[in-house]
């Protein structure tokens, strides 16, 4: 029926077999983006992701290092790693770190709407990655690998989990980077492409104008489209019975179907009018330096709330503060603090950020040591964090060493903070696997552990 059947048919005995099996596996194999079961109980439903770009600097953000600050403009006391460019000192930070909320956790001063959320959030301190370059460690942030294209973490969750919502994408990713991966930081890899992320713009977009491409209807109506998909989908049909076995054709099938349906289901999803001013206020939206990426979170929060299963938003590639380290950092955080601390805020007033995990990531942080005024890319230790669903907030885990440069203590590589997302989704990384060219991949790859200790 999938082959001869023109749109209508198709799309009801879908929804005939997502109501007599929701087992993963044949009902895959007739809609990829249908709900599938979990392998074990779920803290979190979906996700919020959000990228700083460029390497943010874990030792003046979330890792305070007092000995970095009496130790300053003295050399380091050993032997300087691999290193992407040339190096001096040690380097005090320019900003204070303050105690926040009944956890008491240490925030510096580029971040106090964050730090007003702390009891929300567990902080890995011992993060470290593979590459010094950030095209490598973006690619393993997002994919698990740093030199293979693979599928980004978004699309192993809708291609464990499927999607809520049939009239929109399992997964959105907001003004997405163009370079260090561009997309494959959110492609499906070889995995069926009906699980790559759909773009909301681009990093060079602004996001009052970021729309999702050839959303808008061409044909005059409704009715006149639906007969001209009609007619395209029987041939689709027709040739995919001859190539049986390429699943790209049945994804453009899929994908037809799906953005004929967020014509009518996105629009209102993504338009911001609606929202309250307090709301709008909340997130700095229309208050200069916060205008665009305060669009980005409180869409994410609108799509989260549709069903969305898995939301990226990326600050562009501003991060990467070799030099003017303090100038640079300032004015990022100015644009992207607020807007974070008001999606965490938003999600617990609306009782959606205890089955929400949202989760803040950089390619890797910056050294203790000077590069003029800015530090250089430190892949060997930095920090990232999550909050929501499943989290033990207020809780930081693990340890740089006294100056900020390796991770000393409780070590956390990129694989176990993916199966820890993985994890709280209720997804095992080792059985989420998928057969390719004779073996089964996972995201994790070979490794891989949750870590236990972040989880309530």
């Amino acid at each position: 029926m999938r082959r001869t059947a023109c749109g209508f048919g198709h799309v009801a005995l879908l929804g005939l077999l997502h109501g007599e099996n929701q087992s993963q596996g044949s009902v895959a194999d007739v809609n990829p983006l249908l709900p599938r079961k979990p392998h074990h109980t779920p803290k979190a439903k979906r996700v919020i992701f959000f990228f700083l770009h460029g390497g943010v600097s874990h030792i003046d953000t979330f890792d305070p290092k007092p000995e970095l600050t009496r130790n300053h403009d003295k050399p380091l006391p050993f032997d300087k790693p691999l290193q992407f460019a040339g190096t001096g000192n040690l380097m005090k930070s320019p900003w204070e770190f303050r105690n926040y909320g009944e956890s008491g956790l240490p925030v510096s001063d580029l971040f106090p709407h964050v730090g007003s959320m702390v009891d929300e959030i567990s902080f890995v301190r011992s993060m470290h990655v593979e590459q010094v370059d950030h095209g490598g460690a973006v690619l393993q942030l997002h994919t698990g690998s740093a030199v293979f294209p693979r599928p980004s973490v978004g699309s192993w969750v809708v291609y464990g989990l499927g999607s809520v919502n049939q009239d929109l994408p399992g997964y959105v990713t907001i003004s997405p980077p163009l370079y260090h991966g561009s997309n494959q930081n959110y492609a499906a890899g070889f995995l069926p492409a009906a699980y790559q992320g759909t773009a909301v713009g681009d990093t060079n977009i602004p996001m009052s104008s970021a729309r999702i491409n050839n959303l808008e209807r061409a044909a005059a109506t409704r009715e006149l489209q639906r007969f001209q998909l009609d007619l395209i989908q029987k041939g689709n049909r027709r040739h995919a019975a001859a190539f049986a076995t390429d699943s790209r054709l049945d994804a453009r099938i899929e994908a037809f179907e799906l953005a004929f349906r967020m014509q009518t289901a996105a629009p209102p999803v993504m338009d911001l009018d609606g929202e309250t001013k307090q709301t709008l206020d909340l997130y700095g939206i229309g208050q200069g330096p916060t205008d665009n990426f305060g669009r980005q979170c409180l869409m994410a929060r609108r799509l989260s709330e549709s069903g969305v299963r898995f939301v990226q938003c990326t600050h562009s590639y501003k991060w990467d503060q070799h030099g003017d380290l303090q100038g640079g950092h300032t004015r990022n955080a100015r644009e992207v603090d607020q807007p974070i601390g008001a999606l965490l805020k938003d999600l617990k007033m609306r009782g959606m950020l205890d089955d929400t995990l949202v989760v803040w990531g950089t390619e890797f942080g910056r050294t203790p040591v000077s590069q003029g005024n800015g530090r250089d890319h430190n892949p060997y230790g930095f920090t990232l964090w999550m909050a929501g669903g499943g989290i033990k907030g207020g809780t930081a885990y693990g340890a740089t060493d006294e100056f900020g440069y390796f991770a000393r203590e409780n070590r956390v590589s990129m694989y176990d903070f993916h199966a820890t997302i993985l994890h709280l989704l209720g997804m095992d990384h080792e059985r989420l696997t998928y057969r390719y060219n004779g073996r089964d991949f996972r995201l994790t790859d070979v490794h891989g552990k949750v870590v236990q200790e972040i989880l309530a």
